[in-house]
């Protein structure tokens, strides 16, 4: 049975969306059918609109389909990346989070594999309070979370985050922290595949 992956993101300046499509790529790679989706912009336009950098990545990223509760019913497994935003994921994620009510209701969240990342302005900006309490919420799903933990050296070159890949916004992506990235998305994969 081939894995159907949402790699699910959002991002205000790029970073999260570079990281979704790295793994959304090793995913393909690893066998997956990989659905590429962003979350809603809640922020007001014209907030979006006067800051320059945000407006750009809005348009690049026009094209990416939003995510919705027919996408989180058809995966059998969860990529998940988004900001922190003081110490919790960024609100635009969590307003979507909000509306899966309907479906968690019936159990459609439920016994899928599920991994998430991260970025925050700086190393201590709350990148692992992100990943653990978002966590929480795939526990009240019934999802199973699949952490890269440390089954890969990739990911201590990376920075040594066992809950999910997290990135310092404004560096540039090494060939370590995309193999890091690559190996998260490909450990999910596979366990996904033996969940099913």
């Amino acid at each position: 049975m081939s894995v159907k992956l949402a790699v699910i993101y959002y991002s205000t300046y790029g970073t999260n969306h570079q990281m979704a499509e790295i793994a959304a790529e090793a995913a393909r790679a690893a066998g997956a059918e990989v659905r590429l989706r962003k979350a809603p912009e809640t922020a007001p336009a014209d907030v979006v609109a006067g800051v320059d950098a945000w407006k750009a990545q809005a348009e690049k990223t026009a094209h990416i389909p939003h995510v919705t509760a027919a996408d989180m019913e058809w995966a059998s497994a969860y990529l998940i990346s988004a900001p922190t935003r003081f110490g919790i994921m960024a609100s635009q994620m969590r307003a979507f989070i909000d509306t899966l009510g309907g479906i968690w209701a019936k159990g459609a969240l439920a016994n899928k594999a599920v991994s998430a990342m991260t970025s925050a302005q700086n190393a201590h900006g709350g990148q692992e309070t992100t990943l653990l309490s978002f966590y929480a919420a795939i526990m009240h799903w019934g999802g199973i979370v699949v952490a890269p933990g440390y089954t890969d050296s990739s990911i201590f070159e990376a920075g040594g985050n066992p809950y999910g890949y997290s990135h310092t916004q404004g560096k540039e992506f090494t060939d370590g922290m995309k193999a890091a990235i690559r190996h998260q998305a490909r450990r999910l994969v596979e366990i996904a595949a033996k969940l099913a």
